[in-house]
């Protein structure tokens, strides 16, 4: 794993004791235009859209047993969002008043999860896709990425995706060095389950996932 690329701004939230900070994701890192919703085609051989999944054979403590949805994967390196670690509830509310944003009458708490190392005070939104605004991406197979503070309001109105996941930090690796571990055997592929990705089962999650894997011949 490697630290954070260049290119990433944040809005800061106050108050909320780790310091936890929404993304605006700079679009460049994700190679696709500024309010580009269409679905990107993943090159060949890329894991965009997958499940990584982390092997008996993983030595690193913080990503033993680790399902990770992936986002980009091509020549420059990979990036991706651990969906198995919950870290605790917040309540939406203190969302929508740290973005300035109408917070009366909300109610409801979202769930955050732990998305890896990199980042760690950052925020994503993984998403269904029959959400779609301004700063949306469309990863593969009905599922996206939001970025834009919008999509916190259109949850609170009801209007936002059918499921959802809010996730801070990601997982990234360097040029060739995800495909180094895969050889190694620290990790498998599995194909993308929306259940395993949004459901609130996490102890059942890294069997499901591995019970997905992919195997090349």
């Amino acid at each position: 794993m490697r630290g954070g690329r260049a290119g990433f701004r944040s809005r800061r939230l106050a108050g909320l004791g780790a310091g936890i900070v929404l993304v605006v994701v700079a679009l460049a890192a994700m190679r696709v235009m500024p309010g580009h919703s269409a679905e990107p085609r993943p090159a060949a051989g890329s894991l965009a859209g997958q499940l990584l999944v982390a092997s008996t054979e993983m030595r690193d403590p913080r990503f033993a047993q680790t399902v990770i949805y992936m986002v980009r994967h091509d020549q420059s390196g990979a990036q991706g969002l651990v969906v198995n670690r919950p870290l605790g509830d917040l309540p939406l509310a203190v969302l929508l008043e740290q973005m300035g944003m109408e917070k009366k009458g909300i109610q409801g708490t979202v769930r955050l999860h732990s998305g890896g190392p990199v980042d760690g005070l950052r925020l994503f939104v993984l998403h269904t896709a029959d959400y779609v605004g301004d700063g949306t991406l469309s990863i593969k197979d009905g599922i996206a990425l939001s970025w834009e503070p919008a999509i916190l309001d259109a949850i609170a109105q009801g209007k936002g995706p059918r499921r959802v996941l809010f996730v801070t930090g990601y997982a990234g690796w360097g040029p060739g060095q995800l495909e180094a571990e895969m050889k190694a055997g620290a990790w498998v592929k599995a194909s993308a389950d929306e259940a395993v990705i949004f459901d609130t089962d996490q102890a059942s999650k890294w069997d499901r996932a591995t019970a997905r894997r992919k195997i090349d011949l």
